[in-house]
């Protein structure tokens, strides 16, 4: 298949290392496939440790110009990237909706997600403020500043191509770091995109860098950013093994992390919700990019007194949505990122009804005119906790439905995961609604609402979900560090 765009110069095959389109080193390349049907339709630089070392090269020697460019530059720099990003906002949305698979109108909806990253930012850099301590011993002025952490390492994944790199890049280009990148091997022309188009926003060299690896050479690329002592800050979005072994591996040169990683989000539907609103917003949580979001609800708790009326309402949603090509107009799922994804999906529904659940609409793969790689939007009942999509995301269209009798036991059943990223309930007691919000362990809580992320928010998780924050003020933070400033001899 061809990929079509109104700016062929949006295409990328090749990495950015200090402002220069390059080849990787050895002269590898590595496929980018259509995930409908697993057909090739472009390659890009398959990079190793050589590549990603000489990506570091670029960025410690633009740092020191960057860092002490007046932060009011930085951010009409970045502002030109984000009108860029608007101005080509079509072109994007296809390029994501191609590699990686979600229906059309949703890649343009993660265009603008994305793009608010970058324009928060842009406006963040004029606002990084210190503090003035009142000092304790006369003749002495205690000044605390805010300066940026240095080279930043960050490490994408596939299921957000856009929004996820633009609110790592975003932040740290603000905080006046220069960034070394890689995005995830099944998506990274989008990325590449947005290279280009920071380069004709007119980022300066070496501050932006962009390597691609396949995942077999990807630990190569990682490993020599983990060694590298210039490398003061990783930031990563992905599984939680792989941010445990970059915190293993960080621990040598104490790099600064924010680690972004797993999640098994409740969702609980209380017996005095409004049942219409909570059938909305698990459909636009729990459905949106086919499942494949790590804010996703995993594990959907209805009390047993609306039990029968929610799944009913559920299942006639979840029975409507249209499985389709990502470039089919009216589209709602389109095809899982690969085989593996749907092998996954397919393995976690015939457990569950092994032990005991019943499909109520879906449970089974479906063949588009394009390809093989998708499953039906499903619904399960009798969902236990021994099951294995109770304990591990299963990253597809699939809303397994606990039931529960009372508050403490389903707050005890939610919080009973190693993974503490993002919660939902429907409630209208007010005070359980504090009560509720305050006892779920997890970094974001949805209440009477299902899309919570938002660039002016913190985005991140506790326990094993990682720690840092993306978006917000605090975004900022996890890109400098405090200095501390005492001058004497003033009185």
């Amino acid at each position: 298949m061809a990929l079509s765009l109104a700016d062929a110069a949006l295409l990328r095959s090749q990495n950015l290392i200090d402002h220069q389109w390059r080849d990787a080193g050895l002269g590898r390349r590595l496929p980018v496939t259509d995930p409908a049907t697993g057909e090739t339709f472009a390659s890009v630089a398959d990079s190793d440790a050589g590549d990603a070392r000489l990506a570091v090269d670029a960025a410690a020697a633009a740092f020191l110009a960057w860092s002490r460019r007046p932060a009011r530059e930085r951010a009409q720099l970045i502002k030109r990237w984000h009108a860029l990003i608007l101005a080509h906002q079509d072109d994007l949305a296809r390029i994501i909706s191609t590699e990686q698979g979600k229906p059309m109108h949703e890649a343009r909806g993660e265009v603008l997600y994305g793009a608010s990253y970058v324009e928060w930012f842009a406006e963040e850099a004029t606002r990084i403020c210190g503090d003035i301590v009142a000092e304790a011993v006369p003749g002495r002025k205690l000044l605390v500043l805010k300066e940026p952490v240095g080279v930043v390492a960050a490490i994408t994944p596939w299921n957000f191509p856009l929004a996820m790199i633009a609110r790592k890049i975003a932040p740290a280009l603000a905080a006046g770091c220069t960034v070394v990148a890689k995005p995830a091997e099944d998506t990274p022309l989008t990325a590449l995109a947005l290279a280009w188009l920071a380069q004709q926003a007119g980022i300066p060299a070496g501050v932006l860098n962009m390597v691609t690896a396949s995942r077999e050479h990807t630990p190569g690329v990682v490993d020599a950013w983990l060694a590298d002592s210039r490398v003061r800050k990783i930031t990563f979005t992905g599984s939680t093994p792989v941010g445990k072994h970059l915190a293993r591996e960080s621990a040598a040169t104490l790099k600064k992390l924010s680690l972004e990683l797993g999640g098994n989000a409740p969702f609980i539907v209380f017996d005095d919700a409004d049942l219409d609103a909570a059938v909305d917003g698990l459909v636009a949580s729990k459905f949106r990019n086919g499942g494949q979001t790590c804010v996703c609800p995993n594990r959907v708790y209805v009390h047993d007194a609306v039990h029968d009326a929610f799944v009913g309402r559920l299942a006639q949603r979840v029975g409507a949505l249209h499985v389709g090509p990502a470039t089919e107009e009216g589209a709602q799922i389109g095809p899982m990122i690969n085989a593996r994804a749907v092998d996954k999906i397919a393995r976690h529904v015939e457990d569950a009804v092994a032990r005991g659940a019943r499909v109520v609409t879906g449970g089974k793969r479906v063949r588009t005119a394009d390809g093989p790689h998708y499953y039906a939007p499903t619904v399960l009942v009798d969902a236990t906790p021994a099951m294995e999509l109770s304990c591990e995301e299963t990253f597809g269209p699939v809303a397994p439905i606990f039931r529960f009798r009372d508050e403490a036991e389903v707050i005890r059943d939610a919080n009973d995961t190693p993974f503490g990223l993002a919660a939902y309930f429907y409630s209208n007691d007010i005070r359980r609604i504090w009560r509720v919000a305050q006892a779920l362990e997890t970094g974001m809580v949805g209440i009477n609402e299902g899309a919570i992320a938002a660039e002016a928010a913190p985005f991140g998780g506790v326990k094993e979900s990682g720690y840092g924050r993306e978006g917000s003020r605090h975004g900022l933070d996890d890109y400098m560090h405090t200095k501390y400033l005492c001058q004497g001899q003033l009185g």
